[in-house]
């Protein structure tokens, strides 16, 4: 009878950036562009034998009312240059950074991974995203953005045009390490040709990342990246999201344990439970201020919120779909969108949120500030270290997740508490490994070396 090995878990950190699961009054928050800061969380996410450190990106700063964000006006650092300095104070650590395949093109980047990878000892990741609006356009020659369709084609040529560009070197066991050759690539969405000028990376392919809960989202997860960042409220949700991704992986010729789904969480830990649930609360009221509040709702509404009591009544009002109250968020309708489909879906999305989020104030007595504090919560998981490692477990176990991406609610330091006392029980339930046994961000995830394709 052959006995099953235990099942370990996947652990990411993504650093706090410019958003309101951070909570920025805390005495303890520090820069958010200092290396210092980066510096902090990445050793510490070693120290706790994490596979990689994970860094969102921000191709604009975002208006509220015309102003800049409040959280924006301190910058927002280029991901890939970070990663590079942290390259050189980290030795294990899996290195990921977020690049926008809607204004990149894929000869520049396929370049600037490459040389993380190499740089890193292959250790780079590509957490590959989408951009759906002009807004954000603005910044770039092209300006204007790409239907939902066409921002996930271009993306998936992107993938695959990038992973050709690093095939594009014979690789050591070819015979012919540093010997490049030609490429050319003639597709829907690129028409390019000339000689790559770095060697192939350490791992073959960077690991590639997808976000994104959407079909297009799903059948691109499934069809191009190794590794799923998404976000789940309940086991049950996960456990869903699970199967039918891992499902879509062998139309094409992929195995279940080629792609890993980490959904992103957060965590409050404390002696008792009675303990983290009230230290829980009090996250949640200094991330969401009475100002926040205001805020938070504006930016999915769409309307001018200003004259309401946040500790008022739950507006009774419907969001504009079509406002520019607020840019540079997802929810922002697009000038020019394709006849009448994504300002119909913008609509029915929207409407269906301010209904989900009236019932719940209305059901639950909530003033507007709580219905948003209740509403806009990102999954977390609240208890004594124990049951915090025991709940997270489970998710792994039961199949809801391979892994997390970890948000912690302070810069730099919201990490070590984590790594003090919850690594450790993961590592006494075999949940967790209590060493690496690689070298490079691959084999911390149990994926297959890419292959070459001469």
């Amino acid at each position: 009878m052959t006995v099953r090995a235990r099942k370990q878990m996947h652990l990411a950190a993504r650093f706090p950036g410019v958003d309101n699961t951070t909570v920025w009054s805390d005495p303890r928050s520090r820069s958010q562009i200092e290396f210092a800061s980066f510096e902090h969380l990445a050793r510490t996410a070693e120290r706790g034998l994490f596979d990689f450190f994970f860094l969102a990106e921000g191709l604009r700063l975002r208006e509220h009312k015309g102003r800049i964000h409040d959280l924006d006006v301190v910058g927002r650092p280029e991901s890939l240059t970070v990663l590079n300095a942290l390259a050189a104070v980290t030795e294990r650590l899996g290195l990921a950074a977020t690049v926008n395949a809607t204004f990149n093109e894929p000869y520049e980047l396929a370049r600037r991974l490459a040389t993380l990878d190499h740089l890193s000892g292959g250790r780079a990741a590509w957490n590959v995203v989408t951009s759906p609006d002009a807004f954000t356009g603005e910044n770039f020659r092209r300006g204007g953005c790409l239907d939902r369709a066409e921002r996930y084609s271009r993306a998936a040529e992107f993938v695959a045009t990038a992973r050709e560009l690093w095939d594009s070197w014979l690789p050591a066991e070819a015979g012919a390490d540093g010997l490049p050759r030609p490429f050319a690539h003639r597709g829907r969405h690129f028409d390019i040709a000339g000689e790559f000028t770095v060697p192939r990376p350490p791992q073959g392919h960077p690991v590639v990342i997808q976000a994104g809960d959407s079909p297009e989202g799903r059948e691109f997860a499934a069809c191009a990246a190794d590794v799923v960042f998404t976000r789940h409220g309940t086991l049950e949700a996960g456990r869903e999201f699970y199967a039918d991704v891992k499902g879509r992986l062998a139309t094409y010729g992929r195995a279940p344990e080629d792609l890993k789904i980490m959904p992103g969480v957060t965590f409050v830990l404390g002696d008792t439970a009675a303990e983290a649930q009230e230290r829980a609360v009090e996250i949640r009221r200094q991330q969401i201020s009475p100002q926040n509040a205001i805020r938070t709702l504006e930016q999915i509404w769409g309307v001018d919120l200003s004259s309401y009591d946040p500790d008022g009544p739950f507006p009774d009002i419907d969001p504009d779909p079509q406002s520019t109250l607020v840019q540079g968020r997802v929810r922002v309708a697009d000038p020019h969108p394709s006849p009448g489909s994504r300002l119909r879906s913008n609509r029915e999305d929207l409407y269906a949120v301010a209904e989900q989020w009236r019932t719940l104030s209305r059901e639950k007595g909530l003033s507007l500030r709580q219905t948003v504090i209740e509403a806009s919560g990102r999954q977390s998981f609240i208890g004594t270290p124990d049951a915090v490692a025991a709940e997270l477990d489970e998710f792994v176990r039961t199949e809801a997740a391979d892994g997390f991406v970890l948000v912690p609610h302070l810069t730099p330091g919201g990490l070590d508490e984590f790594v003090d006392r919850v690594v450790p029980l993961l590592q006494e339930r075999g949940a967790f490994r209590t060493e690496y046994t690689g070298t490079t961000l691959r084999s911390h995830l149990g994926l297959t070396q890419s292959v070459w394709k001469g």
